[in-house]
């Protein structure tokens, strides 16, 4: 037996596990992208098999919920929101690692433990039902702040030092030379913040009272209230509510685990 038998041999068992968990993995949205072409009664029966019921599933949406508009709130915050807080969060990681001193070890051991009363706050200051009032709790995300501190530590201060004799001024610095350094850290944190603004349910659903305003993952927990739920219908809205954060991911998964991968050797 050759050795590139006995290694193929060698690996079967961890390939196996590896396969046997994939499927497992795999098999919650091939049932969702399967049950979107099937009638609601045959969902009902456990049927693994595509049927012809797409087209009518999409009408009868279409024509129940204002998916347009919810799917349009749904972009417009996830982008405006991923925007913001990468920005907001690698000036302040980028901060707390070359401007470095104890005092903002305090502060950001603060960030750490801070937890604010904000449905109230927002109430106050009239931001329920608005874009801002969606974003502005997620564009300062401490894990984002730690994640481009821990990277930014193997950033060569050399350059900074040597840009700072050479006259370039800090945002010169931040942008011409920090910026294109971290690309990235900048891909994993577009990751980790459109998908989870994307999938925010709970404070969209709080602060958001307007049928208007409403995200995507709202109208979809709304098409399970009713007395009747036509399963074909909703499972079709899942896979729409499910496809973006899977393009991100795919899109950017090597950068992803580069950027999260550097954290971690940071």
């Amino acid at each position: 037996m050759n050795k590139k038998v006995k290694k193929i041999l060698r690996r079967a068992p961890k390939n196996i596990v590896l396969t046997i968990i994939s499927l497992f993995c795999v098999f919650p949205l091939f049932w969702v992208i399967v049950a979107a072409t099937n009638k609601s009664v045959d969902i009902l029966r456990g049927t693994l098999i595509p049927g012809g019921y797409l087209e009518e599933n999409w009408k009868t949406l279409i024509s129940t919920y204002a998916i347009g508009p919810a799917l349009w709130n749904s972009v417009k915050y996830s982008v405006v929101t991923t925007f913001v807080s990468l920005v907001v969060s690698s000036v302040a990681g980028y901060g707390f690692e070359v401007y470095h001193d104890k005092h903002k070890d305090h502060v950001f051991g603060v960030l750490m433990l801070t937890m604010i009363p904000l449905y109230q706050m927002y109430s106050k200051l009239h931001l329920l039902d608005t874009t801002l009032g969606f974003i502005l709790p997620l564009i300062s995300s401490v894990f984002l702040i730690m994640l481009f501190r821990q990277n930014s530590r193997a950033f060569p201060m050399e350059i900074v030092e040597a840009a700072r004799i050479d006259g370039e001024n800090e945002l010169g610095i931040f942008f011409k030379m920090y910026v294109p350094t971290m690309k990235a850290t900048y891909a994993a944190g577009m990751t980790i913040t459109f998908m989870n603004a994307w999938n925010n349910y709970m404070w969209a659903k709080l602060i958001m009272s307007d049928d208007t305003t409403q995200t995507f993952p709202m109208l979809v927990a709304n098409m399970t209230s009713g007395h009747y739920i036509d399963y074909g219908q909703l499972m079709l809205a899942v896979l729409i509510s499910t496809l973006p954060t899977v393009i991100v991911f795919f899109a950017l998964q090597r950068s992803f685990v580069e950027g999260m991968t550097g954290a971690v050797k940071g």
